[in-house]
């Protein structure tokens, strides 16, 4: 089966490959609004679904399975979007600074035949960052295209993070072991 991943990530397309996947690339840009009633795990699968949705099944060769997928950063049951500019990133991350956060991530496997959609959940707590720390990290790897302004393979996730309870590559935007799994089963 050829796998088709309709997503723009850099991480996505990483996190793949090294699972031993080949794909062909095939982004398109659907607008991410969900209903506002949505919980956490609820807006991750619509959204994955969504993104499926913005093909057709005659875009889905009878050999393929087409993989969408969307993450969001959960706290204060409301999402973090991406920050808008660099002091929107810098108060986002004092937001989850000393807390406890959700990420989860919502996935759609889809052919012509058949669609499974699925989501997994990580709780991610940060230690209390400092302003430096904080104004540093966003000065030096512009996280802007990061929902909750962090990447989690980056220096803040090294000196920031003191655990997290669930999947690690679930935080950086596609849960590898679950995905290989739910492929395999397709």
């Amino acid at each position: 089966m050829i796998i088709i991943l309709a997503s723009q990530s850099l991480r996505r397309r990483q996190l793949l490959e090294e699972i031993g996947f080949s794909y062909e690339l095939r982004p398109k840009d659907v607008e991410e609004s969900y209903p506002e009633h949505l919980q956490c795990e609820e807006v991750v699968e619509f959204l994955a679904d969504k993104k499926s949705k913005a093909f057709t099944n005659d875009e889905i060769p009878e050999d393929a399975i087409l993989l969408t997928a969307d993450t969001i950063v959960w706290l204060d049951g409301k999402s973090l979007l991406k920050p808008t500019d660099e002091q929107d990133a810098i108060n986002m991350l004092g937001k989850l600074s000393g807390r406890k956060h959700r990420v989860a991530t919502g996935v759609c496997l889809r052919s012509k035949e058949k669609k499974k959609v699925f989501h997994v959940l990580t709780d991610v707590f940060f230690k209390e960052l400092t302003l430096e720390e904080r104004t540093f990290y966003v000065k030096k790897y512009r996280p802007y295209d990061k929902s909750g302004s962090y990447g989690i393979q980056e220096w803040i996730g090294y000196i920031g993070i003191e655990r997290i309870e669930g999947s690690y590559t679930n935080v950086m935007g596609l849960p590898t072991k679950e995905v290989y799994e739910e492929l395999m089963r397709f």
